[in-house]
């Protein structure tokens, strides 16, 4: 790109920022919701999903090291399996950054809504209001990668306040309580397939681990930054994540949480007050705005890769006169845009949770194939070969746990992808 000739301008907070700015979007704010009623499930899931992501964290920390080459998931399935190979991965996951960023809006809109109820019982207005959102900050990654990461790196530090927040309550509440805090759950049995379903949503707060690997082109020494900034991120993510999610489901009564648009909203809400709850939707607004920035950067850098590695028509590949590919913005935004609006009639936690199993069930088709090339092109290493097999296996496992209708919908998407691949495969033949 032109403006990465010019000089990478990431280094290592703005690869952190963009990191956990990415994780720590809509899915922590969210998902308390839709795990619900899984109880226990739910907390033996995230454990799990926080393992995989790990796991997943060291096989792109390791590919980074080795290949730090713009595309992330496109480029380490090209190395390993060639053009085909490189084509599938990076459409999954393209079509898991505008799939999923639909459900981020949707997320940012559900934040707004705890000040102004009215959003969330007017048919149509969050999906139309999401879309809203999506052209703002579409237009903002047009105009260049330095305002998104100035973006992203301050509604990162904004959007961790509310979740400190959440563990210092916790912490009195047990503190002055004891067990006594803890209201009634809602009975559940552990099941290993509850476990899976909790796991394979939960992994929703871990879409984009691998944010730094994608516009490696503008990072300054990559094979130093990216890997740390992946681990360090993932990690931190990781815990932070247990502890609140914990804390509200455990501290929260069920069946408040199952019926919150915004949980974590109306935990604070229920021990501090109305005015306290505001303040946390607001944050929560933020968190997700942040998140929908860095998304909507990764998902036209993507395109702008494969056109560049000759997998996706070459109209992809033009820049913008600042150096952005703002083509390649334009027509994920575009499609973000009808996902959303074909699913407006539905209420806020089941337009979210629609949208978000989709999108990971397209997305983890990327991620299962990162981790079976770390175990062609790093085979040498024996931590990568152990972290490699159990981060395919967790992948596997997580696709498993979505469910057979988000897996068939991910499949219709990811298929839609090859008239495209041997158009593009025809037209190099006929030029030849």
């Amino acid at each position: 790109m032109a403006e990465a000739q010019s000089g990478r301008v990431l280094g290592f907070w703005a690869c952190l920022a963009l990191v956990m700015g990415n994780m720590i979007g809509s899915g922590v704010f969210l998902l308390p919701a839709s795990l619900a009623p899984y109880g226990l499930n739910a907390v033996l899931g995230w454990i799990a999903t926080i393992g995989g992501a790990l796991c997943l964290a060291h096989v792109f920390a390791r590919l980074a090291q080795h290949l730090p080459a713009a595309g992330g998931p496109y480029a380490y399935a090209r190395a390993a399996f060639g053009r085909a190979g490189g084509f599938a991965s990076a459409w999954s996951y393209w079509v898991m950054l505008w799939a999923g960023n639909g459900a981020i809006a949707i997320a940012v809109v559900s934040g707004v809504s705890v000040f102004a109820p009215g959003l969330a019982t007017t048919p149509g207005l969050p999906a139309f209001l999401a879309v809203a959102v999506v052209w703002l900050l579409t237009g903002v990654n047009i105009w260049g990668v330095q305002a998104a990461a100035r973006v992203q790196l301050v509604t990162t530090i904004l959007k961790l306040l509310p979740l400190f927040g959440v563990i210092v309550l916790a912490a009195m509440l047990l503190g002055a309580q004891g067990i006594a805090a803890i209201p009634p759950g809602p009975g559940t049995p552990v099941t290993g397939g509850a476990i899976a379903a909790t796991a394979a949503l939960a992994f929703w707060g871990f879409l984009g681990l691998e944010s730094a690997t994608v516009p490696a082109g503008n990072v300054k020494d990559p094979r130093r930054i990216i890997p740390l900034a992946t681990l360090v991120g993932t990690a931190a993510t990781g815990l932070l994540y247990l502890l609140v999610t914990t804390a509200v489901s455990t501290l929260m009564p069920y069946a408040l949480a199952a019926k919150s648009p915004a949980p974590i909203a109306a935990f604070i809400g229920l021990h501090w007050g109305a005015g306290a709850a505001q303040t946390i939707g607001i944050f929560a607004a933020i968190s997700a705005f942040g998140a929908l920035n860095g998304f909507i950067l990764l998902q036209g850098e993507m395109p702008w890769a494969m056109a560049r590695g000759g997998v996706f028509p070459a109209w992809f590949g033009k820049t913008s006169r600042r150096g952005t590919p703002a083509r390649s913005h334009l027509v994920s935004s575009a499609l973000l845009t009808a996902i959303t609006l074909m699913n407006y009639t539905r209420s806020f936690t089941d337009l979210f949770q629609t949208i978000a199993t989709v999108s990971i069930a397209t997305g983890l088709v990327a991620y299962l194939m990162t981790a079976l090339a770390a175990l062609k092109l790093l085979h040498r290493e024996p931590l990568v070969r152990v972290t490699g097999l159990l981060a395919a296996a967790f992948t596997v496992w997580a696709l498993y746990g979505l469910g057979r209708n988000a897996v068939l919908c991910g499949l219709g998407l990811m298929t839609a992808g090859l008239p495209i691949y041997w158009w593009v495969r025809r037209s190099e033949g006929e030029a030849a």
